[in-house]
């Protein structure tokens, strides 16, 4: 054999041993991963109980109650969602030095932001007051709010990774900008279930304008079972195709009902391991156990004169006010059923113009926020006191979030304020939460986040954790990935928990 020859690795004998031990080799990873032998970067150092936890899911009743990975603080979440990025500097974040510097540039020269060049750093247009025993300064933009400072846990070193509406209501309701990843909602009733069979697990609440700008990416399921997607619906649109036709009378109704419930069973007893099967009549039957539990839990025009006032429902001045009022009392009466998880939005797409339709304030910030802002504030803050009052505020988590902030400058030609994803401010309220407390700050201007910054990532994490959900471990094996809601990323937020 020559010297060439020695040399030459890939020689036919040494080609087709390789071959035979690197085929081996892939045949024991794959044997090794099937079992949950194989080891990674995080089991290698980690004990065997820190490995993805997924949940175990019966086709035939994917709702049941299932156990948190410890003890949570939290058995509910409601989310209120301020779509269209609402300003930090003009309802929860006080800048003494953005008062003082009104009207000066910024310093450090020009700022470009999402529509282009800025122009001189300019004060809330609305009187900043000390609020509660805590003196937390709130603007009078949303004075009933204010009144309940004490009950908040306020986070206003909270970040994004995008300054475009789509892509961050994408970030903060599922924690990827890009569009088919489940919604928080989707991970925890996959996580949790529920505990009212006749009610879907998740609730969306879309505005009574229209839906958001990502529409049903908010409570979408993405690549979880499409059980676990929110059902969205409100006090004036009810969800669709749920009523029986009127030809058809109660008795023939369950007649019917119960026909098909037989049918269905005996189809299950021949094909027992069909999975998809049990599922599908599993959602056939939560929307006929809807068809009652649904229209009961509606029904606003049931609750006492004092409840519509206090949430202003019964605002005839104000009728946009009335309907989010309306959307405000079915999310506490879902909460009050049970509802895991119930995403109520304050802002829809823009369907009337720009900064109509939602808190996307760039030309005229005073005129639009001074429409929006009586629509939040009295509903929402009678649905905070009234889950106090009623005592589910020691089992529910509030959570109150917008995808971004807005800058302390207003636009160069303007009289509005310019997307801001560097630092805004963020609320919870129940649950688990220290109140009154302030978590991080913005700069001086409320411009960027400067102190003990948050990420969304963080924030979701804190969340599943009060449920009682270890974020690092929920997970969801697709396409050869295990994916969970925080991707890669954050970290509880410990700081802020009671």
């Amino acid at each position: 054999m020559t010297e060439k020859q020695e040399n030459n690795s890939l020689d036919r004998r040494s080609f087709l041993g390789n071959m035979g031990s690197g085929l081996g080799g892939i045949a024991l990873a794959q044997l090794l991963n099937s079992q949950g032998l194989l080891g990674s970067e995080d089991t290698a150092r980690a004990t065997p109980d820190r490995k993805p936890i997924r949940p175990e899911i019966d086709p035939r009743r994917p709702f049941a109650g299932r156990e948190p990975h410890f003890k949570p603080r939290a058995r509910n979440v409601l989310v209120i969602f301020c779509a269209g990025g609402c300003s930090h500097l003009d309802t929860f974040d006080y800048k003494p030095e953005l008062v003082k510097r009104h009207g000066k540039p910024m310093p450090g020269g020009k700022v470009v932001t999402f529509q282009g060049e800025q122009g001189d750093l300019i004060k809330s247009p609305w009187e900043f007051k000390p609020r509660g025993k805590s003196r937390k300064m709130v603007s009078e933009l949303v004075p009933h709010l204010g009144e309940l400072a004490d009950e908040m846990c306020f986070i206003h070193s909270m970040t994004s990774k995008t300054n475009t509406h789509g892509p961050g209501e994408n970030f903060m309701s599922t924690g990827y900008t890009l569009d088919g990843f489940p919604s928080m909602g989707s991970w925890l009733t996959y996580a949790l279930g529920t505990s009212n069979a006749d009610l879907p697990a998740y609730v969306a609440i879309p505005d009574p304008r229209g839906t958001p700008q990502s529409s049903v990416n908010n409570w979408g399921p993405g690549f979880l079972p499409a059980a676990f997607q929110g059902v969205d619906f409100n006090s004036s649109k009810p969800i669709r195709n749920l009523r029986r036709p009127a030809g058809i009378s109660d008795s023939s109704d369950k007649a019917t009902l119960d026909f098909l419930q037989g049918l269905n069973k005996r189809h299950q007893r021949r094909f027992p391991g069909d999975s998809e099967l049990a599922a599908r009549i599993s959602s056939y039957e939560l929307a006929a156990r809807m068809q009652l539990s649904v229209p009961e839990v509606s029904d606003i025009a049931s609750e006492p004169a004092h409840i519509l006032k206090m949430y202003g429902a019964d605002d005839s001045s104000n009728k946009l006010k009335a309907s989010f009022a309306r959307n405000c009392i079915l999310a506490r009466r879902l909460i009050e059923k049970g509802v895991r998880f119930v995403q109520l939005f304050n802002g829809a797409y823009q369907t009337g113009g720009e900064g109509v339709s939602n808190w996307d304030g760039h030309k005229q910030l005073k005129k639009q926020y001074s429409k929006h802002g009586p629509v939040l504030d009295q509903p929402a803050a009678a649905l905070l006191r009234d889950l106090k009052d009623r005592g589910l505020l020691e089992d529910t988590l509030v959570v109150w979030c917008s995808e971004f902030g807005r800058m302390p400058t207003f636009q160069k030609g303007a009289s509005g304020r310019d997307h801001n994803p560097y630092g805004f401010t963020t609320w919870l309220a129940g649950a688990g939460v220290k109140a009154p407390y302030s978590y991080g700050a913005s700069d001086e201007f409320g411009h960027k986040a400067a102190e003990k910054i948050c990420s969304v990532y963080d924030f979701h994490a804190t969340i599943l954790h009060l449920l009682g959900i270890d974020h690092k471990r929920l997970s969801f094996l697709h396409n050869g990935f295990e994916r969970r809601l925080t991707d890669v990323h954050g970290s509880v937020i410990s700081e802020i928990l009671s």
